[in-house]
């Protein structure tokens, strides 16, 4: 069972960064519990694992019982011995209500951290009336803490935005710079190349420029490719369906993937208007998505398909490949593939979610508010 502290550490690490506990450097280091710390018997540890109110039900039991053995083995059935025990009864009613109103507030906290483990960052401790002093006091410390992870939270996603902003404007400024500076250079360079061919009266020489022509021509073709791999253009100038139609079909020269896009009217409206950030992170989805399945599913055909409701852009990538673990895959290599698309969707307040199993195939979903854009 995740105990409440567990469930608070757990939430701090997926949150990321936070308050961090610091240790006085001239004290001794912890590394476990003291050696002079009593541990119970084996027999002992499930009774002592029994809740709180439980435990004093228990005892207040034993107590009822011992005073009715002995009200019955002094013959006593008559007089205040009875109204002794009914006393003692009623007691032990009382401090079971008791026990249960004083843990409610603790109750309360052990909620809270369950949200938080669940991924509702924004659970917080409500106040309680009937919560005593310290209780209120330990609280108010998990709200500060909450609010001081959550703070930290949100200028973590201003930093990993300014970085994505930064990388998108520096790989659309290298895309220019292939597309209209090198691969025009190499374009006028074929023409050169080929009045040279022309006019040569030498057939061994006009062969050699020949060949310097076709294979300027190939670096004029690898150029533009990587442009627009680096930088898709037509996904600033024709949008994400055509920018998905043009990822498919470059996947289908390259390999034998069989790739095909399908968007209703619906998704092509909403995607033409939705922010440039959507479309990006839609889009480099879509492409690690199409890498992975190249290079690791060992699939024949893929499908993205974009739809669009209530507001929401959804693209799924499913194909029909070797499949894997993903919890497996997700803690063997952290930082890639995987968690880069579930953070880039992230900071477009998007869902992402995998579904894939050992030979059954992946599908991957990403989900956008058409509205949302990267915070600032």
């Amino acid at each position: 069972m995740v105990t409440m502290t567990e469930k608070l550490s757990a939430g701090r690490r997926k949150i990321g960064g936070g308050v961090q506990l610091r240790r006085d450097p001239g004290a001794p280091a912890k590394t476990g519990a003291p050696a002079s710390a009593w541990r119970p018997p084996r027999w002992m540890r499930p009774l002592l694992r029994v809740p709180l109110a439980a435990k004093l039900v228990g005892a207040n039991a034993l107590v009822v019982a011992a005073a009715g053995w002995a009200l019955v083995a002094q013959g006593t059935t008559e007089g205040p011995g009875p109204i002794l025990l009914l006393a003692l009864i009623v007691g032990v009613v009382v401090n079971y209500g008791l026990v249960r109103l004083a843990l409610q507030p603790l109750h309360e906290l052990e909620a809270a951290a369950e949200r938080v483990w669940r991924g509702d960052l924004d659970a917080r401790v409500a106040p309680s009336p009937i919560a005593d002093a310290e209780m209120a006091r330990v609280g108010r410390t998990v709200n500060q803490l909450l609010d001081g992870l959550a703070g930290d939270r949100a200028r973590m996603r201003e930093l990993a935005a300014a970085v994505i902003e930064a990388a998108d404007a520096e790989r659309a400024r290298l895309a220019r710079e292939l597309h209209d500076s090198t691969a025009q250079t190499l374009a006028a360079l074929t023409l050169q190349l080929s009045a040279a061919a022309r006019d040569s009266r030498d057939p061994e020489l006009a062969e050699r420029l020949a060949l310097l022509r076709e294979i300027a021509g190939s670096a004029i073709d690898e150029v533009r490719a990587l442009a627009h791999s680096v930088h898709p253009r037509v996904l600033d100038d024709l949008g994400l369906v055509a920018a998905l139609e043009w990822l498919a079909r470059q996947v289908r020269e390259r390999s034998p993937l069989d790739v095909r896009v399908s968007a209703d009217a619906e998704a092509a409206r909403a995607a033409s208007e939705a922010d440039r950030h959507v479309s990006a992170a839609l889009y480099r989805v879509a492409q690690e998505s199409l890498r992975n399945v190249e290079r690791h599913a060992r699939a024949q055909s893929a499908r993205l398909s974009l739809t669009a409701a209530g507001g929401v852009l959804r693209l799924e990538v499913e194909d029909d490949g070797a499949g894997f673990d993903v919890a497996e895959a997700e803690s063997r290599r952290p930082g890639m593939g995987l968690f880069s698309m579930r953070e880039r969707i992230g900071l477009v307040d998007g869902a992402f979610q995998v579904e894939s199993a050992p030979g059954e195939g992946t599908r991957v979903v990403a989900s956008v508010p058409a509205g949302a854009t990267i915070p600032h």
